[in-house]
């Protein structure tokens, strides 16, 4: 079993909570951040808008270019990525919430696009992959990206809500963490590309609604996602293997009851690194890898939770949890996303019709 909240919130000895300079105010339900260069980042805005935001506090008109999207309830234009080759390439990835050509079905898709030289427009734009299937409602979209060292994309899907049955089925998408080339196309290596019904794509399953995901220092790829009404998990998703939702859970129904048969653990179902009861609501994770904010900080996981308005900060050892700091419980805003800069200082968003773009000062 995971360690549980209670257990490691044991007093952190890592000082003051650091300050937050407010770099932007005005966003409107602000998702995604990734920097261009080093004063430049790009910012997505729910609604369906990608900005440029200069690190002054400039914010540029949207961005041309951007496919259909349908931004209702928890959809919209979500999560933004710069390709680690962004200076040579100029090409971003972008996820969101994808119509169908008919019918108010949806899904979450994964799209690559060259940002033009004056940052105004996004020119060949290209739909590298597509949920499967587009179902109603306008929830758990997931919608995380992440580029692995060696250059694959990893983008994180939801159950869609009143489909979580369907997290346990290989012949779809939903509830699932996938794995692509940057062209759309399949690794080889993924590990259901041989079995017969399965979607080639999928990485792991059993996952509910992950909206946070980085790789860490160590070369492993982590994640966070929302349980219901608690258990809230941290995992470290490899390659083909079950994460349990929804038939092991620490969560409840909302309303209170179990789920399902109540289960905590089976046989070839993976535990969570850690899990949060009751749901703080993560969203947005960052390994903090400067020395910016002194050796107490280096190694941590930092995480954004929305429902509680407080950013974690998680110490590990181990691959285990050990400790969690709450800091910036003062500002009571929704953490939506969580990223190193290039300068070594840690960046958030917060998720409200007046959103912000905050930087962490050193303490």
């Amino acid at each position: 079993m995971p360690p549980t909240p209670a257990a490691a919130q044991a007093p952190s000895t890592s000082g003051a909570d650091p300050q937050p300079d407010i770099l932007v105010k005005g966003l409107e339900h602000p998702w995604g951040l990734t920097f261009i260069d080093a004063q430049r980042l790009l910012i997505s805005e729910r609604p369906g808008r990608l900005r440029v935001v200069t690190l002054q506090g400039q914010v540029g008109p949207a961005i041309a270019g951007l496919p259909p999207i349908h931004a209702a309830g928890q959809g919209g234009l979500l999560d933004v990525l710069a390709d680690s080759q962004f200076a040579s390439n100029r090409m971003i990835y972008f996820c969101y919430t994808e119509p169908a050509a008919e019918g108010n079905v949806y899904s979450t898709a994964l799209a690559c696009a060259q940002l033009s030289e004056d940052a105004r427009r996004l020119d060949k734009v290209q739909v590298l992959f597509s949920q499967k299937p587009k179902v109603y409602g306008t929830a758990h979209f997931g919608c995380r990206i992440v580029e692995s060292p060696d250059g694959k994309l990893f983008l994180t899907l939801g159950d869609r809500y009143h489909r979580m049955q369907d997290a346990q089925t290989l012949d779809n998408h939903l509830g699932k963490l996938v794995r692509i080339h940057k062209d759309g196309s399949i690794p080889l290596d993924n590990p259901l590309v041989a079995q017969k019904g399965a979607m080639k794509e999928i990485w792991s399953w059993g996952h509910r609604n992950v909206q946070g995901a980085a790789w860490s220092p160590d070369g492993a790829l982590w994640t966070v996602e929302h349980g219901p009404q608690g258990g809230d998990e941290l995992n470290r998703p490899q390659s083909g293997k079950n994460y349990g939702w929804p038939v092991i859970t620490y969560a409840e129904q909302y309303g209170g009851g179990p789920i399902g048969q109540g289960l905590q653990a089976r046989a070839g179902m993976e535990q969570p690194v850690y899990q949060w009861t009751p749901s703080m609501a993560p969203s947005g994770m960052a390994f903090v890898t400067s020395a910016r904010y002194g050796p107490a900080w280096q190694g941590s996981l930092l995480v954004g939770a929305l429902k509680f308005r407080y950013l974690a900060r998680l110490e590990l050892q181990g691959g285990k949890v050990v400790r969690e700091e709450k800091l910036l419980q003062h500002l009571n805003e929704r953490i939506r996303a969580v990223r190193q800069g290039p300068d070594g200082l840690i960046y958030l968003l917060t998720d409200s019709a007046d959103g912000m773009l905050l930087r962490l000062k050193p303490r």
